[in-house]
């Protein structure tokens, strides 16, 4: 059976060749890895919509990738854990959502790399496939010219507590600058050093959907929790109201997470440059230690004859 990721791939691999360059040579001017490509045109692999505007100008296909990216449906086989299930139908309908997060990046938010790290930690490789693949899923409609509203606060932990290896921190990060800038998505971050922020007690989103039925929800471990409760749905609205107007502008928020990202760019320096540094500033310090060390030789002035 041919899948919509296979005929995607197919026709990308028809642009590719008519161009005509090779998958390394498409991989540098798009700005990823071969092996990347070579997924995509395998049908192994689903494409960011990015991905995809990429190669229409690379290619000069006319927007042809990224029309036929937008019309297909890429995850209507994925399977969700029973007990998220009921959320993931709530996002798939959801006209706005208000999120706040602590330690990890919110699923609607992460890099496939992000989320691949964040389930093998715990899963074996094909659960985390699946896992994975539902999460993508979830992303889909929220990154669409018209999707719905989305908000998300941040505490500033989600940028430093590090997934998987500082690149993956560095593409992360890169991706919700991305994301930032879309119409329907705003990325704001509660930062560490800003006092008395008034924080909810968990992770938590507010989900409105249509009809304006709104949905508190939170989970525990493997489990969800739902409320439609008004007093519970006023309080969490409230203190999250106050902290979004306390915590950083989406543009404040842009530049501490440029800031981060620059930090892991640095820490994915060869490990011989770091150590030579690390070396040379031990040294430093040595020499410092030695100096105040040694004793102090007081001259005084020979008397004149």
């Amino acid at each position: 059976m041919t899948t919509n990721a296979v005929l995607f791939g197919e026709l990308l691999r028809h642009y590719r060749e008519v161009a005509p360059l090779t998958q390394e040579a498409l991989a540098r001017q798009i700005h990823c890895d071969r092996s990347l490509v070579a997924r995509v045109e395998a049908g192994t692999r689903v494409p960011s919509e990015a991905f995809a505007k990429k190669c229409d100008e690379v290619l000069e296909t006319g927007g042809a990738l990224g029309r036929l990216w937008g019309k297909i449906d890429w995850y209507q086989k994925v399977e969700h854990p029973d007990w998220f299930e009921r959320r993931a139908q709530m996002d798939a309908q959801a006209v706005e959502l208000f999120s706040y997060q602590e330690r990890m990046i919110p699923g609607l938010l992460q890099t496939e790399d992000y989320a691949w790290a964040q389930f093998s930690q715990v899963l074996g490789r094909d659960e985390t496939d699946v896992r994975v693949r539902a999460r993508l899923s979830r992303q889909q409609r929220f990154l669409t010219e018209d999707g719905p509203l989305f908000i998300a606060v941040l505490d500033e932990s989600c940028l430093r507590t590090v997934m998987g290896s500082p690149a993956i921190m560095r593409d992360q990060c890169a991706h919700l600058l991305r994301v930032g800038r879309r119409p329907n998505i705003r990325v704001q971050v509660a930062p560490s050093w800003v006092p008395d922020l008034v924080r909810p007690n968990t992770s938590m989103s507010l989900i409105t959907l249509p009809g304006g039925e709104r949905w508190a929800y939170s989970e525990s471990l493997d489990n969800g929790h739902f409320s439609s409760d008004p007093a519970v749905l006023e309080r969490h609205r409230r203190t999250y109201d106050v902290l979004r107007a306390d915590v950083l502008s989406a543009r404040e928020s842009a530049a501490l997470i440029s800031d981060a990202m620059e930090g892991y760019e640095h820490d994915e320096q060869p490990r011989t440059r770091r150590d030579d540094l690390g070396q040379e500033q031990l040294q430093r310090q040595q020499r410092r230690r030695l100096r105040r060390s040694r004793p102090r030789v007081h001259l005084h002035p020979r008397p004149r004859a």
